[in-house]
């Protein structure tokens, strides 16, 4: 079992915080069987609130949020998001990277992520909240009509790290 944090970085233009619509997001990873080597070719989905059945004698009878077999081993690799370890990305993380969630994973690693959308973003001193944001340019920006001014999530970048129990 390895931990693997998924970090973002961004600069934030009048945003106090942006945060997943927590336990619903679904994190879309590419991923890499930790046995043999083979990295998956398209997108996956893992979302907290949601649980997957593996095979009658599975290993955990509660599901996993995220299951499936290598194709090139035949491996059983399994992902669930650690309970509590969401976090949102505040205007003070602005610029360097933060874990804002981690992945129990076993037998397989995330190797990219695509932020798409469902994302919450909380402009600063008591602005607008824009819900259902989308990401996957890599940046956005709106209008924020409480404060009358712009607000924006620019150079989006992800990566994820190992850390530690």
């Amino acid at each position: 079992m390895v931990r693997i944090g998924l970090q973002i970085s961004a600069n934030l233009e009048n945003i106090d915080s942006l945060e997943t619509n927590h336990p619903d997001y679904p994190f879309f990873v590419k991923i890499k069987c930790s046995n043999c080597g083979e990295p998956s070719d398209k997108w996956h989905d893992i979302t907290e609130s949601e649980r997957m059945q593996a095979s009658a004698e599975a290993r955990n009878p509660e599901g996993f949020n995220f299951y499936m077999k290598c194709k090139m081993c035949g491996r059983e690799n399994s992902i669930d998001i650690v309970e509590k370890t969401n976090s949102p990305y505040t205007h003070e993380d602005a610029g360097k990277f933060k874990t804002i969630v981690v992945f129990d994973c076993r037998g397989v690693e995330p190797i990219d992520f695509s932020p798409r959308n469902g994302w919450i973003v909380r402009s600063a001193e008591n602005g607008q909240t824009f819900e259902d944001v989308d990401l996957s340019e890599d940046d956005w920006v709106e209008y924020d009509q409480k404060n009358k001014e712009s607000v924006g999530v620019y150079e989006f970048a992800s990566q994820f790290v190992k850390v530690k129990k």
